[in-house]
This record gives structure tokens, sequence and C-alpha cells, in this order.
């Protein structure tokens, strides 16, 4: 089975202050340690929202600012488009993910419960978020997932999530990495 990973890297790090996707984090960007990643599970990766060299890039769908969901939708239909049957998704700030994500998803289709955004979804459920996304009620990652009937997933050991500055500090610490 064909599994693309994808890195969703489309949002405006609000909380963060600035664009977290650059943070550096033990000498790389986040957004690298989150490609690392997936590219360590899957066949291919890409960037979704945004442009990075080195990487196919693809673009939130059906256009930016729609969420982690515009970023899911792009992932999706790309994926459809080449061939892969299932999607492996992270966000750009998802740091210290198990070797054994993929694994631990499946089958699919998964999410970790405590952030949607790690998520294994088929690649044919594009049409059932472009539905939430031009449909009424809520675009998130886990009104998506409650939807496709998707299975909440516990791991063992939680991935950083970094949502502020202070969220690097407490790497460390925290996640032991």
């Amino acid at each position: 089975m064909r599994v693309l990973g994808a890195v969703l890297a489309g949002g405006r790090s609000s909380r963060f202050g600035s664009d977290k996707a650059l943070a550096v984090w033990r000498g790389k960007p986040l957004l690298a340690h989150a490609a690392d990643a997936l590219v360590a599970q899957c066949g291919a990766v890409v960037i979704v929202g945004r442009d990075v060299a080195g990487f196919t890039c693809v673009p939130d769908w059906p256009a930016p600012d729609r969420g982690p969901l515009g970023g899911l939708a792009g992932a999706l239909n790309h994926a459809l488009t080449n061939g892969y049957e299932l999607v492996l998704t992270c966000g750009v700030d998802s740091v210290g993910l198990p070797a054994d994500l993929l694994r631990q998803l499946q089958p699919a289709p998964a999410f970790v419960v405590t952030q949607p955004v790690l998520g294994l979804w088929p690649a044919e459920a594009a049409g059932l978020v472009e539905e939430i996304l031009f449909g009424g009620g809520s675009h998130s990652m886990r009104a998506f997932a409650d939807r496709i009937g998707a299975r909440p997933v516990k791991l063992a050991a939680e991935p950083a999530n970094v949502n502020a500055p202070e969220d690097l500090a407490r790497l460390e610490l925290h996640h032991g990495l």
C-alpha cells in the first residue's frame, strides 16, 4: 500500500507570534523535524501550504487560510492524483513523533486522540473533506475524523505540540528528545 506523508505547514502561527515552521530547535527548523519523521515512515513526503526547497510542495485546498482541514484536502487530492492510497499527516510543529506512528495508526482511518492533525487517512476521503469545507458546521480535523468514522488512538508517549515560543524551551525537559 502506497503511503504519502504530508506535513501541514500552511498555518499563520498566530499563537506562536512568528513563523513556527522556521523556529529552530536542536539546530534545525521544526518543519525539518516533522518532515524527517515522515520521510522515515513513508514512500514520499510533501509539504502542504508553503514552498520548501527540496520537497514537493502542495497548496492548501481550495485556498489558503482554511486551517488544517484545507491542508488535509490539498494532501488528499495530491495523493489521489499520484496513486497513493493513504496519507499520514502531521503538523509543522510535530516533534518527537514515534518511529512507528504509521504502524500504530493502521488500519486507516485513524488519528491521535490528543492531536487530530496526526492521522492516517484514505486518499479517497478527499471528496468528504471538500463537502465539509464547503458545508456548514465545524471545519475541524476532529469533525472530519468523526464524519469519516476514524479510530482514535492513544500513543504511549505523546509527541510535542509547539504552540508558543516557551513550548520550545520545554521540549528538552518534558520530551527527553
